[in-house]
Parts: structure tokens; sequence; C-alpha cells
């Protein structure tokens, strides 16, 4: 499955230059591992971080303009880091499977001379086949809507110099004035009817550009959890449904579907479930005369159920994550903010090893990215799977991996838990 190795963020709110993971530019560093952490003291931007994935996620499926305004964000102004009039921009250093060579995402978002914002650049580039040094090459170039494609899994042309980027515009003037020349049967000069939309969803959804569709249903596919117990109280239409969506307000159209499609992998979680929640024995679904479904709990002791109405939030959203968990066509990449909200304290541990056990499974789980601000759950992480968030005295965030610091690396090595470190401010800057 599809892994994030690294990360870098620019301009999005607090987030004015960081960078997570290994990247084109730091190919010494160690890439994001199966199972990563956030954590970080209130307002150091965990919540913008959790953010910046779902504006990206959001720029890919409504177009950046829509993307700006969604979910509170208030528009381009309130985004972009104060104190500067550079876009936002992004890169993801990604690889499709554990032995395919990795592709650079990078774009870069402005105001166009109309005050509204749109896509300035967006770039994909990987090294040729058996190339394992030297820059990679290009094989979409866009620049204010217009620019180049290679097709099928041609290689494209050298853009890159070696201290670093040319001129794209003047890059792509060349190119655009020379078409005859330029273009070949792998080539396609492009030019975008809106500029507000990506490319990648754009070319996409060509079958002549497999690598971009990879990319785009990629991106199309990161479950960003908008959780909430309130809304899997609701009650849906009956009708089973493969997948969670965002909100969870679909909880029971998915026990309804696992009950029907895949009835073995349902008793698993149940008896997780028992395992984790003593008392509960048995979940399923019950139709309403009005073609409604509701969620039952049957707990032990008691002959009539509990509807999910009537459950803890702790228990609704240990049963979600679960569920998640055992989809069977698991999303490539899931983002959950501050998963420990309304659980015992205990029941953290056990997640943080659950969500490990489904990242690093045989059988290709998700890449789990969680922020959180609770040492019981960093108690089960190892170094590598966290970084520390903090707000530098510029009022930006930095972000650091614990494992860089010999000092917490050789107590944890020692027998100290992670978490313990963290309250005890053993993590915190020095």
């Amino acid at each position: 499955m599809a892994k994030i190795e690294g990360v870098r963020i620019q301009n999005f709110r607090a987030l004015k230059n960081i960078s997570l993971g290994k990247l084109w530019s730091q190919q010494q560093a160690e890439p994001l591992s199966p199972m990563t952490a956030v954590i970080g003291k209130n307002g150091v931007g965990k919540s913008t971080l959790f953010d910046a994935f779902g504006f990206l996620a959001d720029c890919l499926k409504l177009g950046v303009e829509e993307a700006c305004d969604l979910r509170g964000r208030g528009g381009f102004d309130k985004i972009r880091s104060q104190t500067t009039t550079d876009p936002i921009m992004f890169e993801i250093y990604y690889k499709e499977d554990g032995n395919a060579r990795p592709i650079t995402y990078e774009l870069a978002i402005d105001l166009d001379d109309a005050g509204r914002p749109f896509v300035l650049k967006e770039r994909l580039r990987q090294r040729r086949k058996n190339q394992k040094f030297g820059w990679p090459f290009s094989f979409l170039v866009l620049n204010k809507g217009k620019g180049v494609a290679w097709k099928g899994d041609a290689t494209g042309q050298q853009i890159d110099e070696e201290h670093g980027d040319v001129d794209i515009d003047s890059f792509m003037g060349a190119l655009l004035n020379n078409t005859e020349q330029e273009e070949s049967k792998e080539t396609e000069v492009v030019e975008l009817e809106d500029k507000r939309k990506l490319g990648i969803a754009t070319l996409g959804s060509l079958k002549q550009h497999p690598r971009i569709s990879a990319f785009r249903k990629f991106i199309e596919g990161w479950y960003l959890s908008y959780f909430t117990p309130d809304a899997a109280r609701d009650l849906p239409l009956a009708g089973p449904q493969k997948h969670l969506n965002i909100h969870g307000d679909n909880l029971a159209n998915v026990v309804q579907f696992m009950e029907r499609e895949h009835s073995k992998r349902f008793q698993t979680i149940l008896n997780r479930i028992a395992e984790k929640i003593p008392g509960i024995n048995k979940i399923d679904t019950e139709r309403t005369p009005d073609g409604r479904l509701l969620l039952r709990f049957n707990d032990t002791g008691f002959d009539k159920p509990f509807y999910a109405q009537q459950m803890s939030d702790g228990t609704l959203k240990v049963f979600a994550y679960l569920l998640l968990l055992e989809d069977p066509s698991p999303p490539p990449f899931l983002c959950i903010q501050e998963p420990e909200n309304g659980l015992y304290h205990k029941l953290l541990e056990t997640l943080a090893h659950e969500f490990r056990r489904h990242a690093t499974g045989l059988k290709g789980g998700s890449q789990v990215f969680v922020t959180t601000h609770q040492p019981y759950f960093v108690d089960a992480l190892s170094p590598e799977e966290v970084w520390i968030l903090e707000k530098a005295a510029d009022g930006f965030s930095t972000i650091r991996r614990a494992s860089d610091d010999p000092l917490v690396a050789n107590l944890v090595q020692e027998g100290l838990p992670l978490g313990s470190l963290w309250y005890s401010d053993y993590l915190d800057a020095r």
C-alpha cells in the first residue's frame, strides 16, 4: 500500500516552514513510520497540522478556493501565515509500494490579480528506473494552469539544477512556444480551463496518465476522522455501506454491511470489543418501521439491548475506531485528531497498540497519523514514532522527532515509558 515518507508544509497558518520525514532535499532523514503521533502543548499547531492534510484533500476534491473557505477556515487570508505574502506550499514524498520509486508532489497556492486563490504551480517528479542518485525528472509541470505532462511511464524532462530549481516560467515559456519541436508521442501540452482546480484532479482521471491517476487516488483515499459520538447516535436510513464516513453518522450502516458481507471479520471486532469494554457481548442493527436503522449493544446480564443513543461516548468511539481498522479495503492514510477524548485512560495504550498493529500488519494496513496530548497514549509508542511540535520565539511552529534526542532514546531503551518522560518535561526543548 502507498505510504507517505515525508511532508513539508509552508506558510499554512502557524506552520511557516516545517517538514517531517524524508524528502528529495533531505535524503539522509528517516522516512515517516507506519504509525506516527504528533504531541505538544495547547496552541502549538497540532490541529493546524491535522487540518493541513484535510485542506490538501479538500483542494483535490473541491478546488482551492472552496477548500480555503471550508470547515471554518475563513478564506485564504486567514490560513496563509501572518507576516508573509508568499504562497502556501505543500510537498508530499511518497511511494506506491515498498519497491516503487518515490514520487514528489509539489503544490503552490496564491492569490490571482482578482484576489482569489488559485493554483500557482504543480509538479510531480520521479527518478528514472534504476537511477539511484541525482535529481528526479518531472513528468507533470503546471504553471498558472499551463504546462506539460508526460504520458504513461515516460521519464519526463530534467528541469532541475544541482543547487535548486530553474525558473519554471522560463521553462514553460520555451516549451509552449516550441510545441512542434518539444511535443512527441509521450508529451502532452496542457492548459486547464479552471486554474482553481488541481491539475492532478483533471489529468488524474485520464488513462494515459497512470502515475498522476495513482497519486490522485491515493489522496482521494485519505481518511481524516471528524468523528463525534453524537453523530454516531443519529438514525440513518437503512442500507448497508462499505466504509465509515468522516463524521461517523453511518456507523449503523457499516455494521449492517459487515454483518451481511464479512460476518467472521465482524465477529472478530466484537471479540476485541468484549476484551476492551467488558460486558458488551453482541452488537447488531434493528430496522425501524419507517426504514431507519438502530444500532444495538447487548450487555451481559440484561435481556434487552441498549441502543447507541444510550451508550457512552467512549464505547461508541472505541467501537468506531476498531470497525474502521477492520475495513476490508482500508484507506491508505488514516489521520485522527486526539483519539483519547472521552476514553478511559487505561484504554489509551490498548488503542495505540491497535493502531500500530493495523499500520504494520503483513496485509498492508493504513498508515496512521495521530495528534494527541495524552501521555498514556504516548507510553505505547517508540521515539521513532513520536514528533514534538513546539512554538518558537517568532510565534511559528517547529517540529522534531523524539528519537533525535539521544537522552530520550537512551532513557526509553532503559525501560522508561515515553509518555512518562513527556509528562516529566524530558521532551521539552533544552
